[in-house]
């Protein structure tokens, strides 16, 4: 690809700076080459490429397993119904292809929401069952499971309260919950059961916060629903790290989890591991980035491993 077109695709990368300077942090996926009238190409590595067909291998094997995790996603909604713009925000997370539309079965169909926006619908007439409902064992209270953090204490007052939200009857993000008071704490178990059940369908079990927040509107979620994160520390671990907010659940890399892992979990982390080694190319080469590029470049890296490395301090 010429540079004159990697330029054009600034606004749909949604990369904060230009393109082509964007590409040239990682010489580890992005090979550069002079073409004609000496204008700069630039394709990918035979590292990526590899990796890149593995992804796509992956998309196709795993298709129902993908489609699955998109109708659950839809089916949480108040409508069983999402505008496709939602959709296209939670695609990093719910570990799709930019072209999952054509890969959709017969349950997914397109239609006509308020506002004059397109939305995904889904019709299913199976009860679905929650991770929490599927991983419930007989003749026992159905509770969150629980792993408080190292070295961190919770007010007594707190204490007592979350052990009194742990009996309250959980209430699957699935279900109608038109009829709940919106006020009350099992209106609140229902929205940290929806986070709970997002978080598992997601790639990493993660996510930042404020990405979420798009959700609620179609989701039935209250106005300060980030607040749930706080309110149950012992469910939901808060990073800061690059100055991010995410949002991480903490089940998920518990010992022995029984959370399904993400189908492209294994390819996301090859591609972060060959991005690093962009690092070492730069730094043989003698180049030195500035300061406010390798900020950038650190968050992209950190992006998914620092979900690991904090979960060492969980």
């Amino acid at each position: 690809m010429s540079i004159h077109d990697v330029s054009k695709k600034g606004l749909q990368l949604e990369i904060p700076l230009k393109v082509c300077r964007f590409m040239r942090l990682y010489p580890s996926i992005f090979e550069e080459f002079t073409g004609e009238y000496r204008v700069p190409w630039f394709t990918l590595t035979p590292e990526a490429v590899e990796i890149d067909m593995e992804e796509n291998r992956v998309y196709e094997s795993c298709r129902e397993d993908l489609n699955d995790r998109l109708r659950r996603f839809v089916l949480m909604s108040r409508e069983k119904a999402v505008p496709l713009k939602i959709v296209q925000g939670m695609l990093w997370y719910l570990g799709l292809p930019d072209d999952y539309l054509d890969h959709l079965d017969d349950s997914f169909r397109i239609i006509d929401m308020e506002d004059g926006l397109e939305g995904l619908a889904v019709k299913s007439n199976v009860k679905v069952l929650s991770v929490m409902q599927r991983n419930a064992v007989d003749g026992e209270a159905m509770e969150f499971p629980l792993f408080p953090s190292k070295g961190v204490r919770l007010r007594k007052k707190i204490e007592d309260w979350l052990k009194e939200f742990q009996k309250l009857p959980y209430v699957s993000p699935y279900e109608d919950y038109t009829s709940l008071d919106p006020n009350s704490d099992l209106a609140e178990k229902r929205v940290v059961g929806f986070l709970h059940e997002l978080h598992c369908l997601f790639v990493e079990h993660s996510a930042e916060r404020k990405k979420l927040l798009c959700l609620k509107k179609y989701f039935g979620l209250p106005q300060k629903v980030h607040k749930a994160f706080e309110r149950h520390p012992h469910i939901f671990y808060i990073s800061f790290r690059n100055k991010t907010c995410t949002a991480i659940l903490k089940e998920a890399y518990a010992e022995k989890s029984r959370i399904e892992k993400h189908p492209i979990l294994e390819v996301r982390k090859k591609y972060i591991k060959l991005m690093k080694q962009s690092n070492v190319i730069l730094r043989n080469k003698g180049i030195t980035r500035p300061v406010e590029d390798q900020q950038l470049v650190e968050k992209d890296l950190d992006l998914d491993y620092s979900v690991e490395e904090d979960a060492n301090q969980m």
